[in-house]
């Protein structure tokens, strides 16, 4: 039997009884590293589940502060922590929220230059980012690497949400390049509601956890698009592209740190040469 002490064994009791988890499922759990990009909206509820799951080591990219206007959707912050980095009241929340897990807090923005070396550390990365150079820059970083990802987004009253598993397809398959500069307003001129995100967030969670548990069906090679104002969730089906960039037949790109992106984050087919 895996050696879960008594204390693990009745915090994770609900897991233990479960054939489909058991003693060994959340020990793989224990055993678990994952990054997660961004501590706003998606990221607060990803946290707090893979948190109180027993994720066992879980690191954090943001360099963002928090401000008044988040608290209404990111709820890993309060009112006491305006104007401090979201690293930080997000790592003391997952430390008061589970002893077992350790946090990695990066108070940095995810770049070419760091990209690598980061998600080199983790098992999986969880994309909760706000914008789609940061979503382009974690598919290809995490493509070449072959480490899954966990996507989610997020729009007024929609949301999205599958599973990459580090080969084909990939992000770039379903969208080669980002819309034009204007065409899709963030959250700060759209507004958003304000519970969205923990339900993408929690599918994102859900997905995470199953992929350690090696429990379920994965949605990759599936989208998953959420409309909270018609309560309808649709499938959109993700066939890998054999002239992906990416992960295509004749990838253009060998590493994020030479890629040259354009302003809709599409690749130089000098990319890595």
């Amino acid at each position: 039997m895996v050696d879960l002490d008594p204390e693990q064994l009745d915090r994770y009791s609900r897991h233990v009884i479960m054939d489909d988890v058991g003693p060994s499922g959340q020990a793989a759990l224990l055993d678990a590293s994952v990054l997660v990009v961004g501590a706003g909206g998606l990221g607060s509820p990803v946290l707090q589940y893979l948190a109180a799951a027993g994720i066992g080591r879980l690191g954090i990219v943001d360099d963002d502060v928090v401000e008044r206007s988040n608290l209404q959707r990111q709820v890993l912050h309060t009112d006491d922590d305006v104007g401090r980095p979201k690293v930080d009241s997000a790592r003391e929340f997952v430390a008061d929220r589970n002893p077992d897990v350790t946090v990695d807090a990066y108070q940095t923005r995810l770049t070419r230059d760091n990209a690598d070396e980061l998600i080199a550390d983790y098992d999986l990365v969880v994309d909760a980012s706000d914008n789609f150079g940061t979503r382009y820059l974690v598919n290809d970083a995490c493509t070449l690497a072959g480490t899954p990802v966990s996507h989610g987004a997020i729009y007024r009253f929609e949301g999205q949400v599958t599973t990459f598993s580090g080969e084909e397809p990939c992000y770039r398959c379903l969208f080669p390049s980002a819309p034009p500069e204007g065409a899709v307003p963030d959250c700060a001129t759209a507004g958003v509601l304000g519970v969205l995100p923990g339900t993408i967030g929690c599918f994102q969670a859900t997905e995470v956890v199953k992929w350690f548990l090696d429990e379920g069906e994965s949605l990759d090679g599936r989208l998953l698009v959420y409309d909270a104002s018609e309560m309808s969730v649709d499938e959109v089906p993700i066939a890998p592209n054999p002239d992906c960039p990416v992960c295509g037949s004749e990838p253009v790109l060998s590493s994020v740190t030479d890629a040259e992106y354009d302003g809709r984050c599409s690749l130089s087919d000098a990319a890595g040469d």
